[in-house]
């Protein structure tokens, strides 16, 4: 037992004399536990302690929350995107190359110090994502890609607000708030009901959308492998596998849920197409084309949306989302 308690003081001493001095009296900044405890109740929650809640009792009706949910998403994601960007990206005073860390006091580096913490806070408001699902009993979108996501990210964000936070690992943020404005407005308009579903033929694309976000993050932390800069190796690493994982997570995610889609709905339509034959669908002396008639779902173009309308589909969120939900 003394042991354990020495090994927790020195942690907690290490954590104080190279964290960033900034940060380290912000709330859930001085020790990574409790983020670790809130991602772990996070998983129970949603795989166990809430499909069992909800095991007797009808799904939740959830249009209007989920409306007003994914507009808030949508203008914090904004908010954080011109926060990032105006501290640094899109002004011109970050490099793309190399930027180490600013632990200084000045106006515009304290304003990024400040963004990366509310990034790190966005990341507990997007387990409301898990939440919504596991309350409509749709559990069969809270896959493994899904739980990983959400749950790994406030825990890698923390790290990056206590030691680093501005610089190069920054332009994860960037990337990652734009993506979540693209993503939760797809979000808002499935939730606004059928008659917005012409709007929402992108779909299959925000996962792609949310692999080149990973690609890029990549190559931008990796870079750092290969030159001179002033920014900490472990943290490169770190942030460049983080993307790594997520990209071939969200691989998998998108050849389960499009490529093998696409060839059971092949399938399907040469069924149709044998069966019409058989029963001899023939009108003023042209054959029905039943195929034609569900065309949509046949080519993949609907993707579920039909029925579900204003389930979320993702998640990326690799916020890792199902097929219903489109990758933290």
């Amino acid at each position: 037992m003394a042991q354990i308690i020495k090994f927790f003081d020195d942690f907690h001493s290490m954590l104080e004399t190279n964290g960033d001095p900034r940060t380290s009296n912000w709330p859930l900044m001085s020790s990574p536990f409790p983020t670790l405890l809130i991602c772990l109740s996070y998983v129970y929650v949603v795989k166990v302690l809430g499909p069992k809640f909800m095991e007797n009792r009808k799904p939740m009706e959830l249009r209007k929350v989920l409306i007003y949910y994914n507009l808030f998403q949508v203008l914090f994601s904004v908010w954080l995107f011109l926060e990032i960007g105006m501290s640094g990206w899109l002004t011109g005073q970050y490099s793309l190359r190399c930027e180490p860390v600013d632990y200084s006091n000045h106006p515009v580096t304290v304003r990024m110090v400040h963004a990366c913490w509310w990034y790190y806070f966005s990341k507990f408001t997007e387990f409301m994502d898990t939440i919504f699902f596991v309350l409509r009993k749709k559990n069969q979108h809270v896959s493994t890609l899904h739980v990983i996501h959400h749950g790994v990210m406030p825990m890698s964000v923390w790290f990056g607000v206590k030691f680093t936070p501005g610089g190069h690992s920054t332009f994860f943020g960037l990337i990652n708030t734009f993506v979540h404005v693209v993503m939760y407005t797809y979000y808002l308009l499935a939730a606004l009901g059928p008659e917005y579903q012409k709007f929402l033929w992108w779909k299959k694309y925000l996962t792609t959308f949310q692999m080149v976000q990973f690609i890029a993050i990549m190559v931008h932390a990796f870079q750092l492998l290969f030159i001179d800069c002033n920014y900490p190796r472990a943290f490169v690493w770190f942030i460049g596998m983080h993307a790594v994982m997520f990209f071939f997570l969200f691989n998998e995610f998108y050849k389960q849920t499009y490529k093998q889609r696409g060839k059971a709905a092949a399938a399907k339509a040469l069924a149709n197409q044998k069966t019409a034959s058989s029963n001899g669908s023939i009108s003023n002396g042209h054959a029905t084309d039943s195929s034609k008639t569900n065309g949509h779902t046949l080519n993949g173009f609907s993707n579920g949306r039909a029925s579900d309308y204003y389930v979320k589909a993702s998640s990326a969120d690799l916020h890792l989302r199902p097929a219903t939900q489109i990758v933290k």
